[in-house]
């Protein structure tokens, strides 16, 4: 079921003319969509929390989800915890070095890059967030297949099971 785990993840964003921007990403463990995403200049905690603020804008959550993510500092801070807590999310963090326990987000970020950077850098921050922007609402959510979900894109493997459920709840 949609809703019951997001993985999260935070990669670099290299600009052509030099330094980096940061992009933090929620996605639904069910149906790998991605269901909020921020980009920044800086790794500080409110780049994690403003991602998380707009995943939880976007999906009607209940209490119970499950928010998961590497060790980093940004999702062990005291305001990410306390908005964890006040919407009654449960917190899993990977254990110490071991990427593997977020291998879902590795994933993604790795074809991410190779779709989308090949390699390069983006001109400007305008442009990084253009781009990601429609590399993530336009493409990857609404289009691109997932073997692990029956070779259907994310936006269309949670259509398949909304029409499941109605079908299901007659």
């Amino acid at each position: 079921m949609i809703n019951q785990v997001w993985v999260g993840d935070i990669t670099y964003i290299p600009m052509a003319e030099g330094g980096f921007r940061f992009l933090s990403v929620w996605m639904d463990l069910c149906s790998r969509k991605i269901v909020g995403w921020d980009l920044q200049d800086h790794l500080r905690e409110s780049l994690v929390l403003a991602s998380l603020v707009k995943a939880k804008r976007a999906r009607k959550v209940s209490p119970g989800l499950m928010i998961h993510s590497d060790r980093g500092g940004q999702y062990a801070g005291t305001k990410f915890r306390q908005t964890l807590q006040g919407h009654k999310m449960i917190q899993s963090m990977s254990d110490a070095d071991n990427p593997y326990d977020n291998a879902h987000m590795e994933s993604f970020f790795s074809r991410f890059k190779a779709e989308l950077m090949e390699g390069g850098a983006f001109h400007n921050a305008e442009d990084s967030h253009t781009e990601i922007f429609d590399y993530i609402e336009t493409y990857y959510n609404p289009s691109r297949l997932h073997s692990s979900i029956g070779y259907l894109s994310p936006n269309n493997f949670e259509i398949k099971l909304a029409l499941h459920d109605k079908k299901t709840k007659k």
